[in-house]
C-alpha cells in the first residue's frame, strides 16, 4: 500500500450546507428498511432482472495512468458485466474539487478517496449533511460478498451515527517508515548498525568527524523533511511512535506525553552538536532525498516503498554505495517502537446524486467474488505471478505493467486473503521486499505499535481539532529543536495546547477508548 498521505483539511464552503447538499441530490437509494435475513439471502441469490446493465460513473483518487485504459478496468468489465467511466480527483488539493462535485450534484455512482483522518472527517460530514446514500439496506440486499469479505470491525468503524455510508479498504497493519542508513559509511568509520539511541549518537558523531562521504565539513549526519519534527524510530525509542499513544491506559497526544520533554531535549542536543541537518525545517521531501542520493547525508527518514528510486539515484552518484534500514532503536528505558498503520487506506461511498446506487453496490459486490478479487489484485497465476510454498511472486515485467495500479481499483478487500496476495506487490523488487521484511516480517511484534485511533468512530471534537493540534505541536517541536523556543516554556505551551482543543479532544477520545481497550 501507499505510504501515509498528509492532506490539509479545507473548511467546507457555504455550498456544502445541509440544505444545498440535499437540494442537489437528484438520485438515491430506494426508501424502505432492510429486508429480513432470509429475504436478503433469497434476494442476493436470485438472478438479476433482465436487461442491459447501466454504465456506471466512478470518481477515483489520482494516479499516473488513465483508469479507463488500464488493464484492470477491462478485466473488471468482463468479470462484472459493468462498463464504468472512471474520472480522477486532481493530485493537488483533491478535497477542494471533491467539495465542488458533491455540492453540484455530479451523478457519480461511486467515489473513492484516501482514508486518512482528514478525509474520514469530510466523509462523515457529508453523511451528516445528507449527501450520501445509506448503504446498509443496499448491502443487506445486494452485497453478500461485501458482508463476507470486509472485516466487520472496519465496517463498524466506517459508520456515522450508526449507519454505514462507506465501504472501507483497510490499511495493512504494517510499519512503513524508519531510518535508512549508508552501510558503506558505517564500514568506513568502523561501526556496526546502531541498535540503541546511544549507538546512534556515536554513529552520527563519527559521520561528522571522520568524513566517510568525502564532503569535508559538509557531511550531514541525519536529514529529513521539514514535516518530520517527530523523527520515526527515534520518537519510538521514547514510547511515542504514533500521534496518540497509550500511557497507563489512556490515549495521550505526544505533546501531553510525559516523554515529550525528554524527546525534544534529545533531538535539540543532536541539532546543537551539528549531528542532524541544520536546514531540515526548510527541507521539502524532495530536498531531503536529494541530499541523501547526492552522497551528502548518511541517514534519512524513509518509507520502504521509496527504496528502489532512492537507491538507483544514490548508486548513480556513488556507485559503491550500500544502504539499509535500522531496526527499532532502544531508548534508555528499553523502549523500542515503530508506528504501524491501522485504519482505512481508502473509503468508497455513493453520493445521493447517483443514478444507479443499487447497481453500484452490485458492481462492488461482484468485484469481491473470490476469484475476481484475486485476479483484480494480482492477476493470473503463471501469467502475472507464481505461487510456491505459500508465497506469491510476481512475473516481471507484466505484473508491473498490468497490476501495478490494481490497488487503486479496490473498494473493500478480501481481508482474510489480501495480506498474503499483497506480498506479490512488495516482491516486484527485492529491495522493496528487504525493506518491508526488516520492519515487518523479521521485526519483533512488540516493536510494531498500531495506531489505536485507526478504527475509532467519527468523533466531532477530535476531527475538528486534529489537524490544527498536529500542526501546532509539530511547529512548536521544530522551534524547540532549533532553539527558537526555550525548553522552560514547554509547560506553558501544553496549557495553550489543552485550551486550544487538546483537553476536549482528550476527553472525547478516552471516553471512546475506555469502551474498547482490552
Amino acid at each position: 500500500m501507499k505510504k501515509h498521505r498528509k492532506l490539509m483539511l479545507v473548511t467546507l464552503t457555504a455550498c456544502l450546507s445541509a440544505s444545498s447538499l440535499v437540494a442537489c441530490s437528484s438520485g438515491g437509494a430506494s426508501s424502505g428498511s432492510s429486508s429480513s435475513p432470509a429475504a436478503s439471502t433469497a434476494a442476493s441469490a436470485a438472478p438479476a432482472a433482465a436487461g442491459p446493465k447501466p454504465e456506471l460513473k466512478s470518481l477515483q483518487i489520482w494516479q499516473k495512468d488513465d483508469y479507463n485504459t488500464y488493464p484492470v478496468a477491462k478485466f473488471l468489465e468482463q468479470a462484472t458485466g459493468y462498463k464504468v467511466q472512471y474520472d480522477m480527483l486532481p493530485q493537488d488539493k483533491p478535497q477542494d474539487k471533491l467539495n465542488i462535485l458533491i455540492a453540484s450534484g455530479e451523478p457519480y455512482d461511486a467515489i473513492t478517496t484516501v482514508g486518512s483522518t482528514d478525509f474520514k472527517a469530510v466523509y462523515s460530514d457529508y453523511a451528516k449533511k445528507g449527501a450520501l446514500v445509506d448503504l446498509g439496506p443496499l448491502i443487506d440486499k445486494f452485497g453478500p460478498n461485501i458482508k463476507a469479505s470486509v472485516d466487520p470491525e472496519a465496517l463498524e468503524a466506517a459508520k456515522v451515527d450508526g449507519k454505514l455510508y462507506g465501504i472501507p479498504t483497510k490499511s495493512l497493519n504494517a510499519v512503513s517508515t524508519s531510518l535508512f542508513i549508508r552501510q558503506d559509511w558505517l564500514d568506513k568509520v568502523g561501526l556496526k548498525m546502531p541498535t540503541t539511541l546511544d549507538e546512534l549518537v556515536a554513529v552520527l558523531k563519527a559521520f561528522k568527524e571522520k568524513d566517510p562521504g568525502g564532503n569535508g565539513d559538509k557531511n550531514i549526519g541525519l536529514t529529513m523533511s521539514g514535516e518530520a519534527s517527530f523523527i520515526s524510530n527515534i520518537v519510538g525509542a521514547f514510547g511515542m511512535p504514533n500521534y496518540w499513544n497509550d500511557v497507563n491506559g489512556k490515549l495521550i497526544p505526544r505533546v501531553m506525553d510525559p516523554a515529550f520533554k525528554d524527546y525534544t531535549a534529545f533531538v535539540a542536543d543532536l541539532f546543537k552538536q551539528g549531528l542532524i541537518d541544520k536546514e531540515f525545517a526548510a527541507n521539502k521531501d524532495a530536498t531531503a532525498k536529494e541530499k541523501f542520493t547526492s552522497g551528502k547525508a548518511g541517514i534519512i527518514m524513509l518509507n520502504w516503498s521509496d527504496v528502489p528510486v532512492i537507491m538507483d539515484a544514490l548508486v548513480k552518484n556513488v556507485p559503491t554505495a550500500k544502504a539499509g534500514f535500522l531496526s527499532a532503536l532502544q531508548g534508555k528505558d528499553g523502549k523500542a517502537a515503530l508506528s504501524a498503520a491501522r485504519g482505512f487506506d481508502r473509503i468508497t461511498f455513493i453520493p445521493k446524486a447517483s443514478k444507479h446506487p443499487e447497481d453500484a453496490i452490485k458492481w462492488m459486490n461482484a468485484k469481491l467474488e473470490k476469484e475476481t478479487f484475486k485476479k483484480m489484485a494480482i492477476g493470473e497465476e503463471n501469467k502475472h505471478y507464481t505461487f510456491k510454498d505459500g508465497t506469491y511472486t510476481p512475473i516481471q515485467p507484466i505484473f508491473t505493467e498490468e497490476r501495478n495500479q490494481a490497488n487503486n481499483f479496490l473498494m473493500g478487500t478480501d481481508d482474510k486473503n489480501y495480506p498474503t496476495y499483497w506480498q506479490a506487490r512488495v516482491r516486484k523488487d527485492m529491495r522493496l521486499f528487504d525493506g518491508w521484511n526488516l520492519m515487518n516480517g523479521l521485526a519483533p511484534a512488540s516493536t510494531k505499535v498500531v495506531d489505536q485511533l485507526g478504527y475509532a468512530p467519527y468523533m466531532a471534537v477530535f476531527s475538528k481539532n486534529f489537524l490544527q493540534l498536529n500542526t501546532m505541536s509539530s511547529d512548536y517541536t521544530t522551534k524547540l529543536i532549533f532553539g527558537a523556543e526555550p525548553m522552560s516554556g514547554i509547560d506553558a505551551f501544553i496549557t495553550k495546547f489543552k485550551a486550544s482543543g487538546g483537553d476536549a479532544s482528550f476527553t472525547e477520545v478516552n471516553d471512546w477508548y475506555a469502551t474498547v481497550k482490552k
